[in-house]
């Protein structure tokens, strides 16, 4: 079944239970099984996963299982969610809890007043639980022009970006495709994103670049992260087409793609954010974090 990520994160808000999957990989017998198959990480990539995708696991169950595979992080967690980790020291490399929706964000000065109180009382929390970074979002085009939503993005951003600097947080806008899963997205373009980012003039405003999205609405993804890597904050993965695992059966080649984000010098986390056909989800993300793994 293909999975929206739009009605999963609103399943999470309501505390509604997890997604299912059906069987594509073969999956491991046991956990001792599982564990023969783990090769030492080269530690070229921070590895991490989204939280909807494996929410089903429990948070502190995913903590025990991700220490085994090697992964750091778990992407899109809330301060509810972040003592939980922190017994495990797992790392919240992309927060979130301050946005209204997808569709509803920076583009649109109707949403600004709501947007900058919760960002405004977000982005101390942020801070001073160590973390680095916190998600927002263009919001959809309705109509408006590239120029317009720039410049409503910028109006409602540079009211948050000294409190961001001062708690050393960077506001980061996701790369969504427009063309097949968040119809009108504005922010659906690399170099749109990163125009907003030069208009903008801060550090602490950056991009998620989605792997999987960008290769819906655009493509050429080795040639955009390799020009616009100084934008580029964070990574999300996914199988093209699909959504699902990043192995053979999808058009991209992550090791690849995996060697140029390494190349530019990239520190940061990848996340794994694929929804897996393989029934032994954790099999799957195994496999998926060895591809990436460069």
């Amino acid at each position: 079944m293909q999975h929206d990520r739009r009605s999963a994160i609103k399943n999470i808000l309501a505390g509604t239970a997890a997604l299912s999957a059906a069987g594509m990989l073969a999956p491991f017998t046991s956990e001792a099984e599982a564990m023969e198959h783990d090769a030492p990480l080269k530690g070229n990539i921070n590895h991490s996963a989204c939280w909807w995708v494996y929410q089903s696991f429990g948070l502190e169950k995913l903590c025990v299982e991700f220490k085994k595979i090697g992964i750091k992080g778990i992407d899109l967690l809330n301060p509810t969610q972040w003592p939980i980790i922190q017994k495990y020291g797992i790392d919240s490399p992309m927060c979130n809890g301050a946005e209204i929706s997808l569709t509803e964000g920076f583009n649109d000065k109707k949403y600004h007043e709501t947007l900058i109180k919760n960002y405004s009382e977000m982005i101390p929390l942020v801070g001073k639980a160590g973390y680095k970074n916190l998600i927002c979002f263009s919001g959809s085009r309705r109509g408006m022009s590239d120029e317009e939503g720039w410049n409503n993005c910028v109006t409602g951003l540079k009211q948050l970006i000294p409190l961001a600097e001062k708690h050393k947080v960077t506001l980061v806008m996701e790369l969504l495709n427009s063309k097949k899963d968040h119809k009108d997205y504005q922010c659906d373009r690399t170099w749109w994103g990163a125009e907003l980012a030069e208009k903008l003039g801060s550090d602490n405003f950056k991009l998620l670049y989605d792997i999987y999205h960008m290769q819906i609405d655009e493509g050429d993804i080795i040639t955009n992260i390799n020009q616009y890597h100084k934008y580029i904050a964070h990574y999300h993965t996914g199988g093209v087409p699909g959504r699902n695992e990043i192995d053979d059966t999808q058009e991209l080649y992550y090791p690849a793609i995996m060697k140029a984000i390494v190349a530019t010098g990239y520190k940061g986390y990848v996340a794994q954010e694929f929804t897996p056909k393989n029934p032994d989800k954790l099999a799957a993300l195994r496999k998926c974090v060895q591809i990436c793994d460069v």
